[in-house]
């Protein structure tokens, strides 16, 4: 069975920087693709990233792209999410998931996967 482990959250003001990290068990990263989402306060969730199954690309919500960057450390079994110029509207709990067989979707500057296994989350506020 899968696990995942976030961590990296915290304070942040705008403009500023922070990595996410996703520890991986239970698989190594040849065989799994991890996507993000997040969840704010009263907005719901939201997909932030998720692999492309045929084409193993990385795939970015419109709300992050150019911001974010999506990477995975096969050494280590984990992948990273590299945030920069966070604003307001990315506080939210931030969650990996395993992705499962269907496939990543981009539309109307949204990504749609389904997940197997999620972790707990890291918590990410922009504030000044």
């Amino acid at each position: 069975q899968v696990q995942l482990v976030e961590s990296g959250g915290g304070l942040v003001q705008p403009g500023g920087s922070l990595t996410l990290s996703c520890e991986v068990s239970g698989s190594t990263m040849d065989n799994i693709n991890i996507g993000w989402f997040r969840e704010a306060p009263g907005k719901g969730r939201e997909g932030v990233s998720c692999i492309g199954e045929s084409d193993g690309r990385t795939y970015y919500a419109n709300s992050v792209k150019g911001r974010f960057t999506f990477s995975t450390d096969k050494v280590n079994n984990k992948v990273l999410l590299q945030m920069t110029n966070l604003n307001f509207e990315d506080t939210a709990i931030y969650y990996c998931a395993a992705q499962g067989g269907d496939p990543c979707t981009v539309a109307a500057g949204k990504v749609f996967y389904e997940m197997r296994s999620r972790g707990e989350g890291t918590l990410v506020t922009v504030s000044s």
